[in-house]
């Protein structure tokens, strides 16, 4: 068996949490809890740790100066289980119920052909259970939380798009990027991936008819959230939305070009004006060769088209990372949910808020990596002010969250100082 290119991080569960305060065992008093947490009054702007980049507009707050008083969050994939997507490291998370479970890495998916077959098949036949899923109660919560003047803005590391969709009014920083679209690994231009889709199926019209059987000789198969029942039914559907079918011929399957870099490479050297095409380094020239039917060619060395996703291996853009620092750094709270912060990228960004003197809540079901250090030199007594750690579903707690909140009247408008922040957060993303 090949050896993985790289090690996938914490695919064990991690240690049971400890509930604070301990009275949010129970649905009331988490809700009391997160109350607490999100009416809490600002704390002080603790002085940069060495450790923390000191970047974005927080850091020209001296230390000692209020925190904005608005709340960030953070999601993770066990926010969109509600909806029917599986998710990576909960109890019947991928890495938990298929043991062989690897995600294609970067370097593996832009240099191997047979990788790109593999990939692009798996992800044809799971593109209609993504279609057809849609934001559950959770996401709509934030979008009324925020309404009430309390969040200013969420960061996930979900690809599906779902955020975006359930609260367009409340900026959403997709930091792993987003599967409704394929990006060329050479020009950079994007391809929607509705229209990439139709392109999948006229190219493998066999295929395309095994996708229709599949939804109609066993319906649900895509459709149903328990992992082994997809199993049973002869599919593995993954969270980043590929379904993998053991033994298919994925070496059949054909994918299509960058159409602006198949243009380019078809009119190099006849005086358009567009220039040669090149690849990434600047100095190779790149060609674009597709068969008959216009299906990318290993002949060629430019226009492959990928997931408009970070991958396994692959950086996140520059961009991003200080659009998300300075999210953290325009907030006074942090309130991560439905992650275990097993990725670097979302675990530092946390530990940003911790230097900072954030209060912050976390709402997962199961363990979450390095959770303590997020936690300690909290006063026993504390309600939820200081940081609240709950285990609970957020589909659950945040829409109860909501209603108690629209029944009492709660509510604030965001100062200048914090809306401040909001607005750059918004222009980062513009």
């Amino acid at each position: 068996m090949k050896k993985p290119l790289m090690r996938i991080p914490y695919t064990e569960l991690f240690p049971p949490p400890s509930i604070i305060p301990p009275t949010a065992r129970s649905l009331p008093g988490a809700v009391a809890a997160l109350q607490e947490f999100l009416h809490a009054p600002p704390l002080p702007l603790q002085p940069p740790s060495s450790q923390t980049l000191n970047s974005g507009p927080g850091s020209s707050q001296p230390p000692g100066s209020p925190l904005p008083r608005s709340t960030v969050v953070l999601t993770g994939a066990g926010l969109s289980v509600a909806s029917g997507l599986p998710d990576y490291r909960g109890l019947n998370g991928t890495y938990r119920v298929n043991k062989t479970y690897r995600p294609i890495y970067y370097p593996e998916f832009v240099s191997n052909h047979p990788a790109r077959q593999r990939y692009w098949a798996r992800s044809f036949l799971g593109w209609s259970t993504l279609q057809n899923a849609h934001p559950n109660a959770a996401h709509y919560a934030l979008r009324d939380l925020a309404g009430m003047g309390f969040l200013s803005g969420v960061i996930t590391q979900n690809v599906d798009s779902f955020h975006p969709r359930a609260h367009p009014g409340l900026p959403t920083l997709e930091l792993h990027g987003y599967l409704r679209a394929a990006v060329c690994v050479t020009c950079g231009g994007e391809v929607e991936r509705e229209g990439f889709q139709k392109e999948l199926a006229r190219l493998n019209p066999r295929w395309e008819g095994f996708l229709r059987g599949v939804l109609v000789e066993a319906p649900g198969a895509l459709e149903t959230e328990d992992p082994r029942e997809r199993e049973r039914r002869g599919v593995r559907m993954n969270p980043d939305g590929d379904v993998e079918v053991p033994g298919a011929p994925y070496t059949t399957f054909r994918y299509p070009a960058c159409p602006a870099c198949l243009a380019r490479s078809s009119s190099a050297g006849k005086g358009t004006g567009t220039g040669p095409l090149v690849l990434a380094d600047g100095v190779t020239p790149g060609r674009v060769e597709v068969d008959d039917d216009g299906a990318w060619h290993p002949a060629g060395n430019a226009g492959v088209l990928k997931p408009a996703v970070v991958m396994f291996g692959e950086s996140i853009a520059d961009r991003v990372k200080t659009a998300a620092e300075e999210a953290i750094d325009g907030a006074g709270k942090l309130l991560v949910l439905a992650t275990s912060m097993a990725t670097y990228s979302a675990w530092r960004l946390v530990k940003r808020a911790k230097d900072r003197g954030m209060p912050i809540g976390v709402v997962n079901i199961g363990g979450v990596r390095g959770e303590d250090m997020f936690f300690s030199g909290l006063d026993p007594g504390q309600a939820g002010g200081q940081g609240v750690r709950l285990e609970m579903a957020t589909d659950e707690l945040l829409p109860a969250l909501v209603r108690e909140m629209q029944q009492s009247g709660q509510g604030w408008s965001p100062s200048a100082e914090s809306s401040r922040g909001e607005n750059v957060f918004k222009d980062m993303l513009s």
